[in-house]
């Protein structure tokens, strides 16, 4: 992504809990000012990997250097990170100011000074007037706000966040990730966020690092890894895929079934299966001519109204029993699902949208 050294390197990490191996060989170059998402299921390593970055588990191997310090055998405090959990851990006995200044070491900053910075980040936070509060009184959205500026308090080099707004109802968790990102973004602060949401990660990250099983799979941008999936697991993880079974051919083309496909460049020389995304499939009226490749037939098994779009499952003639999912906007979704209509229509499956997997 960039040629200047990075702010946060990690290499060849690896952690095992009695037979069960949490990290294998995870290495990550994350630069300055970065949002970078770990995403993958429960249990792929995710935390664990947050968790020996902040010094809260070591690793049995591997290095970790932050701002050209190695960091690796550090204890948490000397570390220069702030940390946001999912469960907020504020304390309920203490104020909103006492607990974002609870960080700030009054040997360090006179009283004034402790004061002014929680007033400065009660601002920054959109908190401000709710010094005296305390925990109990403020909403689930509020109280992440309050621990979020707690761990930005300090001025730390490094934001770690772990499922920060996984507590939270969808309408907040929507907000909040919106204000998160303008915030990180205006500080240009390096953080690392755990998620397991895709929609969070493609939503706030510069950069995902895809886990499972312990393994990086993929590290790339949101885009990249919507449209150009390292692998099978990354193209379920992110998004929805159709996937087709295909024996290749002699050329540039495959037969799913009984259908040919063009893939507009040399087919795999074994067995494998195509993957396409169901934006990427584009459905025509059955009187559209069929003269484009990849273009053919297909039943109208049933459609679902989804608000923007309607979602609909194909069953491509010659594919025999294989269905597909497409999307089509609201007005097409009508005309296709209309009681008195035919229920076929004609589908082409774009060369450049189908991506080979073995």
């Amino acid at each position: 992504m960039s040629s200047k050294p990075a702010f946060l390197t990690i290499q060849g990490l690896h952690k095992q809990f009695g037979s069960f191996t949490a990290l294998d060989q995870v290495s990550l170059d994350i630069q300055a000012g970065e949002l970078v998402c770990l995403l993958g299921p429960s249990g792929c390593g995710k935390t664990t990997l947050l968790r020996c970055i902040a010094g809260l588990q070591q690793a049995d191997q591997g290095v970790i250097v932050m701002a050209g310090r190695d960091i690796t055998h550090l204890p948490p405090q000397q570390r220069d990170y702030g940390i946001l959990f999912q469960s907020y851990a504020l304390f309920p006995n203490l104020t909103v100011a006492q607990n974002i200044g609870y960080g700030l070491s009054p040997r360090k900053n006179l009283a004034s000074q402790v004061r002014q910075r929680v007033s400065e980040m009660l601002d920054l936070v959109g908190l401000s007037g709710s010094e005296n509060k305390y925990p109990a009184q403020l909403s689930g959205g509020q109280q992440q706000r309050v621990a979020l500026a707690r761990a930005l308090a300090p001025s730390p080099s490094l934001l770690l966040l772990d499922e920060p707004m996984s507590a939270l109802d969808a309408q907040v968790r929507e907000r909040l990730r919106i204000e998160l990102r303008a915030l990180q973004k205006q500080l240009s602060i390096t953080t690392l966020m755990v998620t397991h949401d895709q929609e969070e990660a493609m939503v706030m990250a510069d950069r995902i690092a895809v886990m499972d099983k312990g393994r990086l799979v993929q590290f790339d941008r949101p885009q990249a890894l919507y449209r150009a999936p390292a692998d099978p697991f990354v193209a379920g993880f992110i998004g929805e895929a159709n996937w087709l079974p295909f024996t290749p051919l002699h050329d540039c083309s495959v037969l799913v079934e009984r259908v040919r496909l063009d893939l507009g460049h040399e087919a795999p020389n074994s067995a494998g299966r195509l993957f396409i995304r169901p934006e990427n499939i584009r459905v025509l009226d059955t009187n559209n001519p069929a003269n484009n490749t990849n273009t053919f037939l297909a039943d109208i098994v049933d459609g679902v109204f989804l608000g923007r779009h309607y979602k609909l499952t194909l069953r491509p003639e010659g594919m025999d029993g294989l269905t597909v999912q497409a999307i089509v906007n609201p007005e097409q979704g009508d005309r296709l699902l209309d009681p008195l209509a035919a229920r076929r229509c004609r589908i082409q499956l774009p060369s450049e949208a189908l991506h080979a997997h073995h």
